[in-house]
């Protein structure tokens, strides 16, 4: 059976994949969504290691790991250290690049100063206005407005730690239209397979169909899916 380890982004959390996570299972797919942990004293690495234990939780031999944002650091660390594990990784808009890379290095200036600025002298970075995540249909707003979370600044400012293994595993990146950060030239500068998508930062939120489509057609399942019943079912929201 094909197992997607779904990791969400910052200020987010496992809820983020709850749209697509129905058109995954209905198509014949496991679903993991592992839930990062907050605190004063977690970063990168600590979120790294729970990623881990969600890959070496699971006994299935087709795994897909999947990171949206923040997390495509925190999966392509992971995958490095399980890479007999895992089949494929995918960035949905995800932050990524070769070892050391970290927020710290990929994202603009401008990006970590109001990261700085909000945190102040505290550990946590509250969250952004759904509007800076894409959200603007006035339910989603509202929906996630009551979901977002602080994230701690600890996992912004470290780097990833990377051997190398992570580089044979193939990879995919899906990026969306229009482009707000250069997601699509860090999935290419991987040697990623790059996947466009129309919708917002946010996109597993506004376009889950996109989104599960998108995984269910990677060209390293070894065995298809139910694309059929996942075309013709809606998904819940």
């Amino acid at each position: 059976m094909t197992t997607f380890v779904l990791v969400h982004g910052a200020w987010h959390g496992s809820w983020a994949w709850e749209r697509v996570t129905p058109l995954l299972v209905r198509a014949g797919a496991r679903v993991i969504t592992p839930s990062l942990t907050l605190g004063r004293d977690v970063g990168l690495h600590h979120h790294v290691d729970e990623v881990v234990t969600s890959i070496r939780a699971t006994a299935d031999d087709e795994l897909v790991l999947v990171g949206h944002s923040y997390a495509g650091l925190v999966v392509r660390q992971a995958a490095d250290r399980s890479p007999e594990r895992v089949n494929h990784i995918v960035l949905v808009e995800g932050w990524a690049g070769a070892d050391g890379a970290g927020m710290e290095s990929l994202a603009p200036d401008r990006f970590m100063a109001g990261v700085r600025a909000s945190a102040g002298d505290g550990w946590s970075v509250p969250a952004p206005a759904p509007a800076l995540f894409g959200i603007t249909e006035p339910g989603d707003v509202r929906w996630l407005e009551q979901r977002l979370r602080g994230h701690p600044i600890r996992s912004f400012t470290e780097a990833t730690r990377l051997s190398g293994a992570v580089d044979r595993i193939p990879g995919t990146g899906l990026h969306c239209r229009p482009e707000t950060f250069p997601f699509a030239r860090f999935a290419a500068e991987l040697g990623y397979r790059q996947v466009a998508l129309d919708g917002p930062h946010d996109v597993m939120l506004s376009h889950p169909r996109s989104v599960a489509e998108a995984l269910l057609t990677l060209p390293t399942l070894p065995n298809p899916l139910n694309l059929p019943t996942l075309r013709k079912e809606k998904p819940k929201l």
